[in-house]
């Protein structure tokens, strides 16, 4: 019968040994590191910030002028539609997606104000015969997070689809249509969105291209804007090249880390 406290004991210190062996072993785990699953960067918690591409990185990814035709030159300023018909419009509107749209649009923030979404690097490009001004911004963030940014500029042509707005005595109709991106990047999204003054005895019609894509945890945006249509052309190849000096930034970056 005394024998049953001594093999308690055993049997306890056993445990101990093994939960302190146990203990040691996750200690030596990097904090973070899945065990015995494997998930895609879109799943991983928020609750940490993926290493980000540093400026000088992030700038090597930027499209240029030369990328884009002899009529294409680094921006002088911001262009006059951006107050007088993007500003007017997003100030008019009640609709709170339709706002926040054309909030991004004119301060060129499409994946949030926090300082850790903040760009990486940008670009600001005119095109020097039809006055288009085309915004180039590369973003590392998490990937979850991103994809919630992308997720919600899809919904945008249903939820922001047509909508009128008025402010400072000047009235605007608002239009958001789906535009498709190129195939590029893990996740992309695109949107054409028009701002017409109704009153307007000529075609005043603003029109901004929005493409953004999704590499891994880091990101392109680009807004191209002007008062007749963007070039086709000119919004593939800023994607395009884009997506390929942002795909080469991230390889050279991690290779360095």
């Amino acid at each position: 019968m005394q024998q049953a406290p001594a093999a308690l004991a055993v049997a306890l210190a056993l445990t101990a040994t093994a939960c302190g062996a146990a203990g040691e072993r996750a200690a030596d785990r990097p904090a973070g590191t899945p065990s015995g699953t494997v998930r895609s960067p879109a799943a991983l918690p928020s609750a940490a910030l993926p290493p980000a591409l540093t400026p000088g990185q992030a700038r090597t990814a930027l499209i240029t002028a030369g990328d884009l035709g002899e009529a294409w030159e680094p921006t002088r300023g911001a262009a006059t539609w951006r107050d007088e018909v993007l500003k007017t419009a997003a100030e008019g509107t009640a609709r709170d997606g339709c706002r926040r749209l054309l909030d991004a649009l004119y301060t060129e923030d499409l994946f949030g104000g926090s300082a850790a979404a903040a760009p990486r690097a940008t670009a600001a490009l005119d095109d020097t015969d039809t006055g288009a001004q085309l915004h180039y911004r590369i973003t590392s963030y998490r990937a979850a997070d991103l994809d919630r940014t992308l997720t919600w500029l899809a919904t945008l042509p249903d939820t922001c689809g047509h909508v009128g707005t008025r402010a400072a005595g000047a009235a605007r109709e608002v239009r958001v249509t789906a535009l498709t991106p190129p195939e590029t990047g893990d996740a992309r999204v695109g949107l054409r969105v028009t701002v017409r003054d109704p009153a307007a005895t000529e075609d005043g019609t603003l029109t901004v291209d929005v493409i953004a894509v999704r590499i891994g945890d880091d990101a392109l945006s680009l807004t191209h804007g002007t008062l007749g249509t963007p070039s086709g052309t000119a919004t593939r190849t800023a994607t395009e090249t884009g997506t390929a000096r942002l795909t080469e930034a991230r390889r050279q970056g991690r290779a360095q880390v």
